[in-house]
Parts: C-alpha cells; structure tokens; sequence
C-alpha cells in the first residue's frame, strides 16, 4: 500500500476555501482532514504550508501533433509541458497526419498516448463529409467526444455539406464539439483584404477576415442542429460578444444540452496587441475587441460560458515568422495557461473559486469524466499544488514546449505551480518531472 499526506493546504475546491490535508491511498483520495485534525502517517509527505491546492486541470482542447506533425510537439513533450503547468488530463483534436477519423487511427492515437503521455488523455474522433458510418461506432464510454470542424483551419477537415452535418448531428452517439466560423465569409472578407493589400496584410486585420460576422453565422446554425435533433452540443473557443446570446448562463450545467468554452488567449489578449505580438497571437477563431474580451470574461463570470481551455496549437517559430498567409494560427499554452488564469485573479478579475470551477470541476462534469476534477474522497487523486507568492518570469529557459517559444514570454507570473500530482504519484516536484510516469485513457459515466 503507497500512501501520500498533503498537509497545510489551502484547499480551493467546489466554491469554498478551507485550510486542511489530504491524505491519499492507492491512488485515490482517502481521507480530507479539515482545520486541525488528526493526521494519519503517511510513507511520504508534502507540506503546502503558504501553498494552495486544487484539482488538477482537465484542458478540453489541445492539439499535441501525434501523429505526423511531431516536428512541432508530440505526445511526450506536451504532455510533459502541461503537467509542468498544473494540466493532469487532457483531450486531444484529430487535424493530425493521419486524420483521426477512423477507429482504427483512433485506437493508435490511444497506443501512442499509452506509451508517450505524462497526463490522463482522451481523444476526439474526427468528422468529415463522409465517414458517418465510423462515427456511429465511437464508444462514448471511452471517447471524449466528436469533433466538427465548420470552419477550415489547421489540417483542412472542413465539413460543409448540409446533408452530412444533419447526419452528424442526429446519429452522433455523444457529445458533438464544434469549430464554428463560417467559411464563405471567412473567403469573402480575405479576398477584401488581399486586393487591399495583397500578401503582407497587417495581422491586426485578423480579427476582420476571420470576423465577428462569421463566428456568429456558423455558431447560430449549429446551436440550431442541435436544437433541431437534441443534440449534446459544445462549442469551442468563443471569441465574440454577439455569440453569447446564443447561451444560458441559469441552467445547471449538468442540465444543458448546449455549451460553451472560452479560451485563455481570448480572455488576456485584445486586437490591441496584434502589432506587437503579431502572428504569436493569431489564432482561429481570431482574438477580437477589448469590447469582445470583457465581454468574454463576464460571461465566464455569470456561467454564460462553461468551459475555460486552451486550444493549445504549437508551431514552430520559423513557421510562425512568416508574412500574414504563411503564417500558421496557433500557439502553444498549457504549460501556462492556469498560472495566467490565477495572474488574472490577482488583478482581480476573477476569483480562486471561479478559475478552478472553470478548469477542473466543469470539463469533468460536462464530459461526465470518471472520478476526476474534484477534490473528493473515493476520486483519483489528481491535483495541483501552488505557491501564490512566488514570482517568476517565462523565459527561452524555462519553456518546455517543443517548439521552444511562448506568447507569454518575458511575462511576469504571481504564482508558480510547483507539485503536480497524477493518481497519487507526484510527477512534477518543483521542477523536477518523473520520466518514468504515464498517465491514464480517461472514462466517461456516460
């Protein structure tokens, strides 16, 4: 029997800050000692006095590049970065090479994770126009969901016939997540830009070829299929405050059959900072107004939005230094995204309690994940401790993604994660990682 006592900690976990232990058996979360009970002895011991401690992150979208796209991240280095950042689980997109979108590239992703993963993985099965019928096999047991893209972006697995997303979207045997912008605006407003200022348009246009406009149209249509074949619908990545009125913040989230994710980079960044960041900070769907970003944080605020994620999408610099069209969207994010979440709340615009209900608890409950996002006795034991009063600065030294830069760099973080610990085994030690350690296929009480 391996037994673990966390002590002294400040526990954020389901609404509440309380100062208390847990003492973990197996794996799984035993006992929690709240105030000053007595403890149980334990064969190791970690001591979070000044230190708060969470539920491990559970990000919902990451593009990890495994298989065929190894050059810019794979399985083992993100997954490395991520428990680095606080992430014990993950569920990853199928625009890899090849597409994720039979059982049979599925079941390999899931043999490359076992062998690769640091953290707990899932994967979503891709949609086309045409593999409907590989689809309708997916286990929703054991897979975290199905993924449209109604919007083209890295990887081109566009689906835009009308006969194939009524498909999709009546016979899907689980939840449904979404890209949604709409490409026949998306091609209208680039053809504008181009002709106004050819190949070299300035990365602040963005935001205006890959528009408001645009998001809203696609995002509309699909809450309109799911509504239409009751559909268990997600959509991804908002970026823009017309899209919120599509969503009901009052709902419990257990009860809704339509929601919502926002991304951290839409949430810290504003269409302000394309001239200094440039394409650092150009993703699909793009970063938006300052009006779009507050908007944004206030509907996290009010359950509006559900999830809070990254899209983590790595490139790699020379790709990323390139001129508007060559340029790739995306960047890399879940080695810093909770410690930018918890800057955020030192700002004051967010609170300890709304940041770990959006990171931990919701994905576990939206998805139905098994025994994961809580802080509770009978659950795995995976979590996340932090030190609130430990500055520190993202350098070329300390990134730990494989492409080797950040959006973040030469930004100054308040806290510092500084254990991470994956079913009761401490896997990230204060920069310290067990090499040896691989995480779990997550499951889903579906």
């Amino acid at each position: 029997m391996s037994t673990t006592l966390i002590t002294n900690a400040t526990i954020i976990n389901e609404g509440s800050q309380k100062s208390g232990s847990v003492y973990i058996v197996n794996g799984i979360i035993d006992r929690i000692i709240y105030g000053n009970g007595e403890l149980p002895k334990a064969d190791n011991t970690i001591d979070a006095t000044g230190k708060i401690l969470i539920p491990g992150v559970i990000d919902d979208q990451v593009h990890f590049r495994d298989p065929g796209l190894t050059y810019k991240g794979d399985i083992h280095s993100e997954s490395r970065a991520a428990i680095a950042g606080g992430i014990t689980s993950f569920m990853e997109m199928p625009n890899t090479n090849p597409q994720t979108t039979t059982q049979k590239a599925l079941d390999d992703k899931y043999s490359l994770a076992a062998e690769k993963s640091f953290a707990n993985y899932s994967f979503y099965m891709g949609a086309t126009n045409d593999n409907i019928d590989e689809l309708v096999k997916t286990n929703p047991k054991k897979v975290c969901g199905i993924k449209v893209f109604m919007g083209s972006s890295t990887g081109n697995m566009l689906v835009n016939k009308d006969e194939a997303l009524s498909r999709i979207f009546a016979e899907a045997p689980t939840l449904v997540a979404t890209h949604c912008e709409d490409e026949a605006t998306i091609r209208r407003d680039t053809e504008h830009y181009k002709n106004k200022f050819g190949n070299d348009i300035p990365f602040r246009y963005h935001p205006l070829m890959r528009s408001v406009e645009a998001c809203y149209l696609s995002s509309s249509k699909t809450v309109e299929l799911a509504t239409k074949y009751g559909t268990q619908l997600h959509i991804l990545h908002l970026s823009t405050q017309k899209e919120l009125s599509l969503f009901n913040g009052a709902t419990p989230l257990e009860d809704k059959k339509i929601t919502a994710e926002v991304c951290v980079h839409h949430l810290w960044f504003s269409e302000e900072d394309y001239d200094k960041y440039r394409s650092r900070i150009k993703w699909n769907p793009a970063i938006k107004a300052r009006s779009d970003r507050d908007a944004l944080r206030e509907a996290l605020i009010s359950n509006k939005l559900d999830i809070l994620a990254t899209d983590h999408a790595p490139h790699t610099i020379d790709e990323k230094n390139n001129n508007y069209f060559s340029a790739p969207s995306g960047g890399p994010l879940v080695q810093h995204s909770l410690v930018a979440m918890l800057e955020m709340v030192n700002k004051g615009i967010f609170s300890y309690e709304k940041v770990v209900d959006k990171m931990c608890h919701a994905p576990a409950t939206l998805f139905r994940v098994n025994k994961r996002g809580y802080i509770r006795e009978g659950y795995f034991a995976d979590l996340t401790i932090i030190d609130p009063q430990s500055s520190w600065r993202v350098s070329k030294e300390n990134i730990l993604y494989k492409c080797g830069w950040s959006p973040f760099k030469d930004t100054q973080f308040s806290h510092k994660v500084t254990h991470t610990i994956i079913g009761g085994t401490l896997v990230y030690d204060n920069g310290l990682i067990d090499e040896n350690f691989r995480g779990e296929r997550l499951t889903f009480n579906r």
